[in-house]
This record gives structure tokens, C-alpha cells and sequence, in this order.
């Protein structure tokens, strides 16, 4: 098949880039066709469908692009003239490449699907939460993006999120979408919460590369890990106030804003940072620790740092928020937490350090059921036969 991917950024930006990337890999490698829709950006990898993405964002661009702009239009344009795709599968499109995109691939009859990767389609500013906490007052009143301030610019972003969520309002984008694949049921509910047609989702979970996970050694060492960004919203400030009270020692993988005062915080406790690291420097790490925890205090897609760790046979603690308790076997694969609770947060540690795991079954689980080569004949059986 003829695959066009589309995604503001080509290179491995955020979970988002990630997958579109790896998708790209997986369907080439599997004999398809693929072109690449992207924003010029400085960090953008080579590719040779860049002749045809937009140029990057300015602050004009800021107040056009989210909309539609004619640059974006034509560009894409182009790239479906020349390369005639046989579906268009979006990622994450909003404001850098803005969802015109969608009607131009669907007014030609062309399959359209979206695979979403945050709540965008409900909530102007992606996230669903505000001052920390779940909030669905725009599912209903769009203008509270402009009360509560939500958007990054104050009253002109908020203003902008405003207008762009009533352009590209649910009956728009369901009519120019043939297909939403949320990687969690719990994304498909926040979707149809805020008033989408339940039959146009379908959940289709993260995959993985099971050669970059093969043979893992199920050997455990006396600690165990965080890996991901170090911000407030990761729940990483919490995790290590609880750490840091415990005797066991906590390895945390990752970079970000709160890096430099947690290492100076915590620099005389049982807490080892590492910093930004690659996979081949990860995997050790990962699959040497008794478990995982993934504190987020916001509501988490589909984490792939979770698919990651059970696929090497490392069970997850996981905060009760968004899609991660669907991604835990309570007792079996790991177990949950309630998000922000330092409390529970700390008995659940204590259980899992002494709970009896079955690392090898954990991993052979994990790698059944998130494989790439599964995925693929998934995504594919959909392109074939998703209703235009």
C-alpha cells in the first residue's frame, strides 16, 4: 500500500515523532510505500519528501497556521498529486500543520485515520488538566481555554486555542476522519466524553521493536529505576521525596527542567541520577531493575516506557491515572498506586521490592502482545478496510 504519515516533527522529538517514525520503519520494512508530511525544523532528520513540508513556525505563522494556511495547503496538496497515497494516517497535526489536512485527504476520497496521541481533540491546550487536575469544562464551553488562561502566551494563545477549537470543532473533524485509533480505551473515552461518535474509535495499543528487547536477562539487582522526563507533571518530585525515606536505592534515567535541583536536593541520598540516556545505555539498567515506577500526576497516554519495561521482564508501578492501569496485570505484571499519594505511593514500593514476580513470563507476555509484527497486520487490515 501507497501510506501517507503525516506529524508536525521528523525527528525523535516526543512519544508522538517516536511512533510515527518507527511506523514508517515497520510498514517499509513490510514492503510498503511510504511518504512523510512534515514542519521545517533545524532537527528535522533527512528525508526525501522534505520539498514538500511547510516552512517552520513564526510568530505570524502563529496566528494563520493553526487554521489552515494556503502554504500548508498547497504543499500537501502537491504531495498527494505526486505521490498518490492510498491512506493518510495523521499523528500529531494541530497548530504546526493544523487538521486542513484531513478535508484535503478526504474531499479526494482518500482513507483518512488519526492515531491520537493527547487529548487535543477535546481540549485546546492537549492535556485535559488544569492548576494539576482533571478538568473537561471546554468538552462543553470552548472559552474556558480564555478564562482559565490555559494556552502558552496567556490571553492570545488562550485566544488562538479558542478560535482553532471552534473551527476544527467535532462535527468537522469526525466528517473528515474515517477513523480515530486512540493507543488507549482511555483516550477513546475522554474523546467520546467530550461529545464524539463512540464508532469512530478504535483502540489500537503501542508497539515495539521486540529485536531491541530480545533475550533480556531477567537477572534483578538491588534497585530499582524512573525513566522519563524530570517536570512536575511526570510526578518524578514526588517519587523522590518518597525515595529518599525509603532504603532502597532509586535509579532514575532522564532529563529536564527539574534535573539540576532534584541531583542537588537528593545528592546525599540513596538516589542515583543518570541523565539522558540512549537505548543500548538504558536497556542494562531496565531490565537489571526489580521494577519500574511511572509516577505521572497527569493523565498518561499509552506510555511506551511501560511497554519497554515489561517487554525486558520488568514489572511497572504505575500511577492510577490515564491509560497506565491498562497496561498493568495487577499483582501479576506489577501493580498501581494512587497518583500524588505519597503514602500509598510508598506501601506500593515496599510490595513490590518483596512481591514474587515472574520476570520471564512478564516478558514473554509483554512481547506477544505489543509486537511490531502484530501491530503492522493490524494497522494494515484497517487501511484496507476502514469506511470512507
Amino acid at each position: 500500500m501507497r501510506v501517507l504519515l503525516a506529524n508536525k516533527f521528523y525527528y525523535r522529538r516526543g512519544g508522538d515523532c517516536i511512533y510515527m517514525m518507527e511506523l514508517e520503519r515497520l510498514l517499509k520494512s513490510n514492503g510498503h510505500e511510504v511518504a512523510i508530511f512534515a514542519m521545517q525544523y533545524p532537527e528535522n532528520l533527512p528525508s526525501e519528501w522534505s520539498r514538500y513540508w511547510p516552512s517552520n513556525m513564526s510568530a505570524i505563522k502563529a496566528f494563520s497556521r493553526p487554521f489552515g494556511d494556503s502554504e500548508v495547503k498547497r504543499k500537501f496538496t502537491a504531495l498527494l498529486d505526486d505521490f498518490k497515497p492510498e491512506v493518510v494516517h495523521l499523528n500529531n497535526i494541530h497548530t504546526q500543520l493544523s487538521p486542513v489536512i484531513a478535508e484535503i485527504a478526504h474531499d479526494r476520497g482518500i482513507r483518512v485515520v488519526w492515531t491520537l496521541h493527547d487529548s487535543k481533540l477535546v481540549c485546546p491546550c492537549y492535556t485535559c488538566m488544569r492548576d494539576g487536575k482533571w478538568c473537561t469544562e471546554c468538552f462543553t464551553d470552548k472559552k474556558a481555554v480564555i478564562r482559565h488562561r490555559c494556552m502558552p502566551g496567556s490571553v492570545p494563545g488562550a485566544i488562538v486555542g479558542y478560535l482553532e477549537a471552534k473551527k476544527w470543532n467535532k462535527e468537522r473533524l469526525q466528517k473528515a476522519c474515517d477513523l480515530f485509533l486512540p493507543p488507549s480505551q482511555f483516550m477513546a473515552d475522554t474523546c467520546i466524553q467530550g461529545g464524539y461518535d463512540a464508532a469512530k474509535f478504535k483502540v489500537l495499543c503501542n508497539f515495539i521493536d521486540v529485536k531491541k528487547v530480545e533475550n533480556p536477562s531477567l537477572e534483578k539487582s538491588d534497585y530499582y529505576v524512573y525513566l522519563g522526563r524530570l517536570t512536575k507533571v511526570k510526578g518524578i518530585e514526588t517519587l523522590c521525596g518518597v525515595a529518599a525515606k525509603l532504603p532502597y536505592k532509586l535509579v532514575v534515567i532522564g532529563g529536564g527542567e527539574l534535573e539540576s535541583e532534584l541531583r542537588k536536593k537528593y545528592e546525599e541520598h540513596s538516589i542515583e541520577f543518570l541523565g539522558q540516556k540512549n537505548w543500548d545505555e538504558i536497556r542494562p539498567v531496565l531490565e537489571s531493575a526489580r521494577f519500574m515506577v511511572i509516577p505521572s500526576e497527569w493523565s498518561e497516554n499509552n506510555p511506551l516506557t511501560v511497554i519497554e519495561s515489561l517487554a525486558l521482564g520488568t514489572p511497572v508501578l504505575g500511577a492510577d491515572i490515564g491509560g497506565i492501569p491498562e497496561l498493568i496485570d495487577e499483582g501479576k505484571t506489577g501493580m498501581v498506586f494512587d497518583s500524588g499519594n505519597s503514602s500509598d505511593l510508598r506501601r506500593k514500593i515496599e510490595e513490590m521490592w518483596s512481591h514474587p514476580f515472574d520476570y520471564k513470563a512478564i516478558a514473554n507476555t509483554a512481547q506477544e502482545r505489543y509486537s511490531s509484527d502484530r501491530y503492522v497486520d493490524d494497522v494494515v487490515h484497517i487501511y484496507k478496510n476502514v469506511n470512507v
